[in-house]
């Protein structure tokens, strides 16, 4: 495999693979709220998804997909401007990862007298920043060597001098008969050989042109 081939198969399975974990870890829990309420009321909880949490994420994660397929199916500026893409894709999972792990998700309008204590799973959104960082190094891959890479259906394109004209098959006996049938049918004569001169040879037997004193 080339070294192109490499880069373009590296930036398409960057782009699946981040945009796979930002989808799978968009649908787990991130986060759980239990409010504390004033006696006799017993406290509740909630589990916070990431989708709930952060919702780019899961748009991201899409978006990553899309631009998996994007990168084969475009060249040049297009290509480009699919690569910009991964690389805001990767910024904005990266953004939302670090707000999640940095603040957490709020625990919402609360009433009088009631408490909440947030507690962050911060596997998920470690694993979210993960998938940013992939998308983004592939996202800066794609921009700035995507325009070398080929597209879908390279090989089939045919380019000016790439096939030679076949050579001619040699004639064989069935061909010459199957010629002959076809010029009876036109009503010639197939034993015509249209290559033939009839004045060659016939200067010497015309009494007009032959030398003087010339006798046979």
């Amino acid at each position: 495999m080339s070294a192109v081939r490499r880069e373009l198969g590296a930036a398409v399975a960057g782009c699946a693979l981040a945009g796979g974990l930002a989808l799978s870890a968009g649908g787990q829990t991130w986060a759980r709220v239990t409010v504390t309420r004033p006696a006799p009321l017993p406290p509740v909880g909630e589990a916070l998804t990431g989708a709930t949490v952060a919702p780019l994420v899961a748009a991201c994660g899409l978006v990553l997909l899309a631009a998996a397929v994007a990168v084969l199916a475009v060249r040049g500026a297009g290509r480009a401007a699919v690569g910009a893409l991964v690389v805001a894709s990767g910024l904005v999972l990266g953004w939302s990862a670090v707000r999640s792990l940095v603040s957490g998700p709020g625990p919402g309008p609360l009433a009088p007298g009631e408490t909440a204590a947030v507690d962050v799973a911060a596997g998920w959104p470690v694993l979210c920043l993960i998938a940013a960082v992939l998308a983004a190094a592939a996202g800066l891959l794609v921009v700035v060597r995507g325009r070398r890479w080929p597209g879908m259906g390279r090989r089939y394109e045919r380019t000016p001098g790439a096939a030679a004209a076949a050579p001619a098959r040699a004639r064989t006996d069935e061909d010459r008969a199957l010629d002959a049938w076809r010029a009876l049918d036109r009503g010639d004569d197939p034993t015509d050989d249209p290559t033939d001169d009839p004045t060659d040879g016939s200067g010497d037997d015309d009494p007009a042109t032959r030398a003087p004193g010339r006798s046979f």
